[in-house]
């Protein structure tokens, strides 16, 4: 509904609404729905033996959100927060849930992270490979072009931009790399 200055019509009443929508209201009467049994709180039966689980031990500082006051009692430990993309992420939370300071940050602190391991796979043994990895040869094998034409596809408006954003970061990576190498050939010549 868009938004004007006259004041929007009332909802209509229960009757007008019960013969206009087929099924409308069913679920008011509550021996008529069949969760209303495990909406009721029945005491110790719930089988629960703790009303807060045991908060895990925080072992290292961890990021947490300006509008919680703790922690959830479970945490995942698994990737800790390192590096450039680290602080990024940490900066962050210092914005609340709601601004979008906050999240666009945390997608920084992701794609510093992406370039960071592209950059790291190759000075590797065995390299990722971009031009499988990142489906741009599917894109003139798989007919990636004309299956985006005359349809109604979601990913149209970013099409253009997804060479950039898929492929960007390996070109950057390949060039850093190609400009280190030059560097210590010539420092190797001297």
């Amino acid at each position: 509904m868009v938004y004007t200055a006259e004041k929007p019509a009332t909802a209509p009443c229960t009757a007008t609404l019960r013969e206009r929508i087929p099924g409308w209201g069913a679920d008011l009467d509550p021996a008529d729905r069949p969760a209303v049994p495990r909406e009721q709180f029945v005491g110790d039966q719930t089988g629960a033996h703790w009303d807060l689980p045991e908060q895990q031990p925080e072992s290292r500082p961890r990021e947490r959100s300006v509008e919680h006051e703790r922690l959830t009692p479970v945490f995942g430990t698994a990737q800790p927060l390192r590096g450039a993309s680290g602080q990024v992420r940490r900066y962050a939370y210092r914005y609340g849930e709601g601004r979008a300071a906050h999240w666009l940050l945390l997608v920084a602190g992701d794609r510093i992270d992406a370039v960071g391991n592209h950059v790291r796979s190759l000075f590797t043994l065995r390299p990722d490979n971009p031009v499988t990895q990142t489906g741009t040869r599917a894109e003139f094998t798989h007919h990636g072009i004309r299956s985006r034409t005359g349809t109604k596809r979601a990913d149209l408006p970013h099409q253009l931009l997804d060479p950039i954003v898929i492929d960007g970061p390996w070109l950057v990576a390949v060039l850093a790399a190609g400009l280190m190498l030059r560097k210590v050939v010539r420092r190797a010549r001297r």
